[in-house]
């Protein structure tokens, strides 16, 4: 997936009815009018919706008789999930990285001698 893609993925995620309409597909495809049924816009707003999601390449449609059904493209999320887990990953390691100097600060600033040891016994 591109760059120019992968802009358009997330670009097309980030409204709130696209990231809804793609949730009801996980559960099947759907045509136009079933996935306009709960909101109170046009199908022909939810049309709209629908093409930006299909050219983010995220929705497909099909024709089954004098249906439309749209339908998930769910390959397309696993490209978006790399990408965002090899970003998640080196934060990780960074973060892991931080943890070990700032645990190498502690100990030396803070070392117990054999006077303190003793002491405790």
């Amino acid at each position: 997936m591109s760059e120019d893609n992968l802009s358009r993925a997330f670009a097309a995620l980030a409204d709130p009815t696209r990231r809804d309409l793609v949730a009801r597909l996980t559960a099947g495809d759907a045509t136009v009018g079933e996935l306009a049924a709960p909101y109170d816009v046009s199908l022909q707003a939810v049309s709209k919706h629908i093409r930006v999601l299909e050219d983010a390449g995220l929705v497909t449609r099909s024709r089954d008789a004098q249906r439309r059904p749209v339908h998930l493209e769910a390959q397309v999320f696993d490209l978006m999930t790399g990408w965002i887990e090899r970003y998640r990953r080196q934060a990780e390691a960074r973060y892991e990285r931080l943890d070990a100097v700032l645990g190498t600060l502690d100990e030396s600033a803070h070392p117990r001698s054999t006077t303190q040891q003793g002491a405790a016994s």
